[in-house]
């Protein structure tokens, strides 16, 4: 009986998962349907791709400094272990602009961003202001959702040329600094490995992050359960599952970009 209990748990589980997962999904066709409905809420989408901005900037720049240092670090004290110390500088850039920069700017959005959307929309869904809206005929998803969602998308993306544009420069500035390397040799070897593709896909991963991030957000922003302690779970809970959703994605479009762009040679 014990074990029977236990795997109508798991099953229970699984299906509010997969039920939670097709909803988002709904919701993200809605946010995409919206999207095309006039009037656009631009003035709307300016205040929030400001106030997105706002509380990302300084922690994405403050987290952006160490993490290119600690890149840095790391693949020259390996490269140096291969004797190709000339290649520190392009090897740091892949990694930096590639990797780290998109996953620095998903961590930060879908933490501080993220968890202000679903703060905000929880608020007004116990309020009772979301379902004032539909009986008033105004579509809460295109009137408050759609601006947040591309808000966040727009952030994301500027976001990560900052960080790439800072996380490079903590790199150099570690490289030559604390692991005494050459100036002239790291800025140089620049193009050895690194391409401009390899800066579109940061770019991609970076709206694809947001994208993911606000839809999540928006979602448990939505639905809160038990008033306002629901909230407060539902912003804990769309960070953790946009972590998790953001680490499966990365994964994907790595997979998919070095499948179909072959890196460069040295």
């Amino acid at each position: 009986m014990r074990e029977n209990r236990y795997v109508d748990a798991v099953f229970r589980g699984i299906q509010g998962a997969l039920s939670q997962a097709g909803l988002m999904f709904q919701l993200f066709v809605d946010v995409g349907r919206a999207t095309l409905q006039r009037p656009f809420q631009f003035r709307e989408f300016i205040l929030q791709a400001w106030f997105i901005a706002s509380v990302t900037i300084l922690p994405t720049v403050l987290v952006a400094i160490p993490f290119g240092a600690t890149v840095s670090l790391q693949t020259g004290s390996l490269i140096k272990q291969l004797g190709a110390e000339s290649f520190t500088g392009a090897a740091s850039v892949v990694a930096v602009i590639q990797q780290a920069s998109p996953l620095v700017v998903a961590l930060l959005i879908a933490g501080a961003a993220g968890s202000a959307v679903a703060a905000d929309l929880g608020s007004r869904t116990i309020r009772e202001e979301i379902d004032a809206m539909r009986v008033l005929g105004i579509d809460p998803i295109q009137r408050l959702v759609v601006p947040r969602v591309l808000g966040m998308v727009l952030v994301a993306v500027l976001l990560n040329g900052l960080v790439s544009v800072v996380g490079v420069a903590g790199g150099y500035f570690f490289n030559v600094v604390a692991q005494g390397g050459t100036p002239g040799a790291y800025l140089a070897s620049f193009s050895a490995l690194a391409q401009l593709p390899d800066l579109w896909i940061g770019e991609i991963k970076a709206a694809v992050f947001g994208l993911i991030a606000a839809v999540v957000a928006a979602y448990k922003g939505l639905n809160p359960k038990g008033g306002p302690k629901g909230v407060g779970d539902a912003v804990n809970e769309g960070v953790v599952i946009t972590f998790l959703l953001l680490f499966f994605a990365n994964i994907i479009l790595t997979a998919v970009y070095l499948s179909l762009v072959p890196p460069k040679g040295a």
